[in-house]
């Protein structure tokens, strides 16, 4: 998947200071300007006073901020900040048949209300249908992916949503998307949010599939990549 139109070059830039959840301060060509931050996560990791972040100019008319940032890069490995990438990237993998564990469903809907939750994905057409929730990862630690960076309420009802799912008959599974190519392996990060953590076991343990993929980053594309083991243990 491309990140930009070929003709929309990057501008390097140096992260100065996170204003709200969507918006940052930038230093570009020795000047301070806003830009615009597509993921609401906490992002510790990747937004530190001196960060060299990748820009991409901004299309739509009428915005605040002149920018998005598209990309991190840490000692060299580029990561994607980009929180909507994921779900595109599921979705396209899905429609090509390059995700084994869900091939033969005809119909793929979005945005499936189930309970007090809105899942991304509802496959149809062989058997139960399969609902899938998809969630960006950027934090990984001597190679482990780890999800969430910060307590998710949110990220807890969409699994115990999903756990329901499969003690009524149907077929669920998560998919951690790390929008990096340097992690091994996915845990869940208990240190952050153990409530979490309890809920993914527990779901596992009832049937919820639950799968992890690392991505391969350029300054032009971003593409799903092998899958990863993980570790609930």
């Amino acid at each position: 998947m491309r990140l930009h139109q070929p003709d929309a070059e990057l501008r390097e830039a140096t992260f100065v200071s996170r204003d709200n959840r969507f918006r940052v301060t930038v230093e570009l060509d020795g000047m301070r300007l806003w830009a615009h931050l597509p993921n609401s996560g906490r992002l510790g990791e990747l937004l530190r006073p001196g960060q060299r972040l990748w820009l991409r100019p901004a299309i739509a008319a009428g915005r605040k901020t002149s920018y998005d940032v598209l990309l991190a890069d840490l000692n060299g490995i580029l990561v994607s900040a980009d929180a909507r990438l994921p779900n595109l990237l599921v979705e396209e993998a899905l429609r090509a048949g390059h995700l084994p564990s869900f091939e033969g469903y005809q119909n793929i809907r979005h945005e499936v209300h189930r309970g007090a939750s809105r899942l991304d994905f509802v496959l149809e057409g062989k058997g139960p249908r399969c609902l899938i929730e998809v969630k960006s990862v950027t934090l990984v630690r001597d190679g482990l992916a780890l999800f969430p960076d910060a307590p998710t309420e949110r990220g807890r009802r969409h699994v115990e949503e999903l756990h329901q799912a499969v003690l009524a008959g149907e077929r669920a599974a998560i998919i951690f998307v790390v929008q990096r190519e340097d992690a091994r392996a996915f845990a869940p990060n208990d240190e952050a949010d153990a409530l979490f953590g309890d809920a993914l076991r527990r779901a596992a343990v009832a049937g919820v599939e639950i799968y992890a993929h690392a991505c391969l980053v350029s300054r032009n594309e971003i593409r799903l990549g092998n899958s990863l083991n993980v570790v609930l243990s």
